[in-house]
């Protein structure tokens, strides 16, 4: 009977969760919107037309590019690409071994802890603050952009290695335990095999994620065509820096259709 009367005034204990989790959202809501009104003064009209007429000069001055500077940028667009790949590649190296490390499944804990506490170390620092580091380390020039996207890599890519390395059935690797298999065994017939396509796949985002992340790199001195974009609007030459941009812009899409010509050639199907 109390149930009966609790269904049909609504009181389910499910219900009442889901009406108090609309409230907090609504609350979350209206308490954003008012920061940015009142802390930031989004909706400020005034700012908002200034905001607007100010991009409408710069877009101005940006349009029509100059393509006169094109075989200039060609040689910086060109060291771009190679620092990110070669940043990649090198990262991928070196995070491999480190995600098989930091894998609970295969190494003590206490192995486990140093690996993941360095790699989350790595992966703290921003890629441009690993630019300005190594320039500092290794001089200007895109050695310093290429090492300083290897090191964000190797943060980025060793963490999701570790943890698709232990997301495999366990079952499998007491098995081949089970028959006197090895590490290294385990490692090369057991890991590799069934985490291939997701190590492709997180490759090739990073791959992806570099040749923008090395657009920038030039900003610090780490080579690249960043050192024209700043040289460039340092001196308010807009309409060269949207040329710079468009550059850009061909390369990341590029390098998207690339990458994703590579997922459907080589990556398996279940």
């Amino acid at each position: 009977m109390s149930l009966k009367h609790g269904a049909v005034h609504g009181t389910w204990p499910g219900l009442e969760w889901r009406r108090w989790q609309e409230l907090g959202f609504s609350l979350g809501v209206v308490a954003l919107l008012a920061w940015l009104l009142n802390g930031m003064g989004l909706f400020e009209a005034g700012r908002l037309m200034r905001g607007v007429s100010n991009l409408a000069r710069f877009a101005q001055e940006m349009f029509p590019p100059d393509l006169r500077i094109v075989p200039t940028i060609a040689g910086a667009l060109l060291e771009t690409l190679q620092m990110a790949f070669a940043g990649t590649l090198l990262g991928f190296l070196l995070s491999f071994p480190l995600g098989v490390l930091g894998s609970r499944t295969l190494f003590p804990a206490g192995v486990v802890v140093v690996v993941r506490f360095m790699v989350a170390a790595l992966r703290t620092v921003p890629s441009l603050l690993w630019a300005v580091l190594m320039v500092i380390l290794v001089g200007l020039g895109p050695l310093a952009g290429t090492l300083a996207l290897a090191f964000y890599t190797v943060g980025y890519l060793a963490k999701l290695y570790a943890e698709l390395f232990e997301a495999i059935d366990p079952e499998i690797l007491e098995a081949m335990r089970g028959v006197g298999a090895k590490r290294r065994h385990l490692i090369r017939f057991v890991l590799w095999p069934e985490s291939a396509n997701a190590i492709l796949s997180q490759l090739l985002f990073m791959l992806e994620y570099n040749v923008r992340a090395s657009t920038l790199l030039g900003l610090v001195g780490a080579g690249g065509i960043g050192f024209y974009m700043q040289a460039y609007l340092g001196t308010m030459a807009y309409a060269r820096l949207s040329t710079v941009l468009l550059a850009v812009l061909l390369l990341v899409i590029g390098m998207d259709a690339l990458s994703a010509w590579i997922r459907r050639r080589y990556l398996l199907r279940p």
